[in-house]
């Protein structure tokens, strides 16, 4: 039995591509601003950006989620897929834009009228080492939530790949599974880049290295991942990579003609 979903449109992709836009927009253009133009940024803005960003991010786990529940439903569960994927589950299921209690918690520290936070964005986890309070809770409680938000929605997204290779291995046919894998491809890739780059933010912090390293260890988590998602989506579009192709290897007229 060939288990694939051929009108199934899976809209969160958009929401994710979405999610880089917004979480880059967090950052980026104040870190130019600090960069090129020396300026400073007030402790509200700071705590501010520190929620919007790590909120993000969390909901960027949980729509990865939805993502591979999404092909889970779609491979596994044809049928059913318009009453299991409706909006309303999907919207239900990436609600992952939560408040922070580390961040919350973070505010309350005692800091210096002009703390220095050495990095590019005001991060948690360098803005409580800015603190002139004990770090010890606050560094603990952002591991833990960290954890969580990592690992629990990447549990769950190797648990649907596994239910999704298990009905991939009993497809009879070349061409169903070549589909299947077709189906699953750049979330693979999505989900890869994203802890990938989670992985070596984490080797950056925990490992004996200079600051810098620590610093480029999440910049490639927070703006080298969000910059390749939208490539890897667009190289699947048919269109686009018709257009790619023409742009890159251009007919010549004279070849086109008879004789």
């Amino acid at each position: 039995m060939e288990a694939t979903c051929n009108g199934a449109e899976d809209s969160s992709p958009i929401f994710y591509l979405a999610l880089d836009i917004v979480s880059t927009t967090t950052t980026v253009p104040k870190m130019l601003s600090l960069l090129l133009l020396g300026d400073r940024l007030s402790f509200p803005a700071c705590f501010l950006q520190m929620y919007l960003f790590h909120s993000f991010s969390c909901s960027e786990a949980f729509i990865l989620v939805v993502m591979a529940y999404d092909r889970y439903v779609a491979i596994c569960r044809p049928l059913h897929y318009p009453v299991l994927m409706a909006p309303q589950t999907n919207a239900a299921l990436a609600a992952g834009l939560l408040p922070i209690p580390a961040v919350v918690q973070t505010s309350h520290m005692a800091f210096s009228p002009v703390a220095q936070v050495y990095h590019c964005f005001c991060d948690h986890l360098a803005v409580v080492q800015a603190s002139c309070s004990d770090t010890t809770p606050q560094t603990f409680m952002g591991f833990c939530i960290a954890m969580v938000v990592s690992f629990l929605p990447l549990l769950l997204v190797l648990l649907s790949y596994a239910h999704i290779l298990a009905s991939v291995l009993h497809i009879s046919s070349q061409e169903g599974c070549s589909k299947a894998f077709s189906t699953c491809s750049s979330h693979v890739l999505v989900v890869g880049t994203y802890y990938s780059s989670i992985a070596i933010a984490c080797v950056a912090y925990r490992a004996d290295l200079p600051l810098n390293f620590h610093i480029m260890g999440k910049v490639v988590y927070a703006i080298l991942t969000p910059i390749l998602n939208p490539l890897i989506y667009t190289l699947r579009n048919k269109d686009i990579k018709a257009v790619i192709i023409k742009v890159a290897c251009p007919r010549d007229p004279g070849h086109s003609r008879g004789p």
